[in-house]
């Protein structure tokens, strides 16, 4: 009996499946990477009334279509924007500043309590992420921070304050853990610059 050519292709992938062999390359998973542990100092703010019952939410930021993603971005040259091959963050980039700049409020000691905006507060802390990559404009590349954030009243939505920080740190090679290195001590150096922000704007409104 001859078969159809047909015929053979159907017998040919059922081998296949039975046997658990894949005709399509496999491809290297990737590396999977945090942002290395974070040391923010408690602020001591020149009042003591300052924020003692103040609950703030941090929400995670909004970003853009690549950096909404777990991919680390990195900008080769002039005007192209790639990402590293074979690394991923552990989450996306907006939630792991999210829990970035949760984890140094935290610390501070300068609210209440701090945690998502699944959680209620009397505050919350609205933001965009505009940059959150490494450039080679240096080389070894800088890694580069831009966070627009903006202070809510929860309890009428109404805007207290806003503020653009940006941060860098320059790597100590192009290696990539090296270059995670320098995304955390660029988000550790936001944390902080948003931390006494924080407090300046507590301080003022306790003022008032």
């Amino acid at each position: 009996m001859t078969l159809r050519p047909t015929a053979i292709v159907l017998v040919c992938a059922a081998l296949l499946f039975s046997s658990g062999c894949s005709i399509l390359p496999e491809s290297e998973p990737a590396t999977l990477y945090r942002l290395p542990s974070i040391d923010v100092q408690p602020v001591t703010p020149s009042s003591d009334s300052i924020t003692t019952h103040q609950r703030l939410a941090v929400a995670a930021p909004q970003a853009g279509h690549l950096l909404s993603s777990n991919r680390i971005v990195v900008y080769p040259e002039g005007n192209i924007v790639n990402v590293y091959e074979g690394a991923r963050w552990q989450e996306d980039a907006p939630d792991l500043l999210q829990s970035r700049l949760i984890t140094g409020l935290q610390q501070s000691r300068l609210f209440a309590s701090v945690g998502s905006d699944s959680l209620p507060s009397e505050r919350l802390l609205l933001s965009e992420l505009r940059h959150f990559q490494s450039d080679y404009a240096t080389h070894p590349p800088t890694v580069k921070v831009q966070l627009d954030v903006q202070l809510v009243s929860t309890q009428n939505r109404a805007s207290i304050a806003t503020q653009s920080f940006t941060t860098s740190a320059q790597s100590i090679s192009t290696d990539i853990p090296d270059v995670v290195n320098a995304f955390g001590i660029a988000s550790d150096e936001l944390a902080e610059q948003l931390v006494n922000w924080l407090a300046n704007q507590e301080e003022a409104n306790t003022l008032d």
